[in-house]
């Protein structure tokens, strides 16, 4: 297996640097925002964006964390929740931010935004992704983006976080060929499940 870093620890920092300022110019005000993060690798990037909002506008806003296992369309859907939601405070009439690592299909996204408005029926949602990979199966689009990053299907992903992996770095990893000049374990996927 192959990997190319594509964005190094100080890369990922400038990008949440920027994805912060233009949350803020979009709002106008940070008063009433919700940051909340999807499971795994959106929790800390949700929990860094709130952090640099912080830096900038001295109001820090509340950061939650959505499990949504049994709203996707792909897995059995008597699954229990993987490592629960974790949103303490009312998101009805609020904006919500939703953040994912990586975009890639768009069914996890549609998939956390039923679990939300399960939730309560915010002002509006927002999606901030760290890397947009393309291959939409879901008319969905990303209102914040860090970085376009075209990639073939069969090429996976991998947003490392100090957090959960304890480096900061993305990477395309693309698997080996089986000697036929066909990529193993080549199906796509969603990078989801840690």
């Amino acid at each position: 297996m192959s990997a190319k870093i594509v964005m190094t620890a100080e890369d990922i920092r400038r990008t949440l640097a920027r994805i912060s300022h233009e949350i803020i110019e979009r709002n106008k005000s940070v008063d009433d925002i919700v940051i909340i993060g999807l499971h795994t690798r959106g929790v800390p990037l949700a929990q860094r964006l709130a952090a640099s909002i912080e830096k900038y506008e001295r109001v820090r806003p509340p950061v939650g964390a959505l499990d949504f296992t049994r709203y996707r369309d792909d897995l059995d859907t008597n699954r229990p929740a993987v490592r629960g939601t974790d949103i303490p405070w009312d998101i009805a009439g609020k904006p919500v931010i939703l953040v994912d690592d990586v975009l890639f299909t768009g069914r996890s996204i549609r998939a956390a935004m039923d679990a939300l408005v399960d939730l309560g029926r915010p002002k509006t949602i927002q999606l901030a992704v760290l890397i947009d990979r393309g291959h939409r199966e879901m008319p969905i689009r990303a209102d914040y983006v860090g970085k376009n990053l075209p990639s073939a299907r069969h090429e996976d992903i991998q947003v490392r976080l100090t957090e959960v992996d304890e480096v900061d770095e993305v990477a395309i990893v693309t698997p080996p060929s089986n000697g036929n000049g066909e990529k193993v374990g080549a199906a796509p996927r969603e990078r989801r499940v840690s």
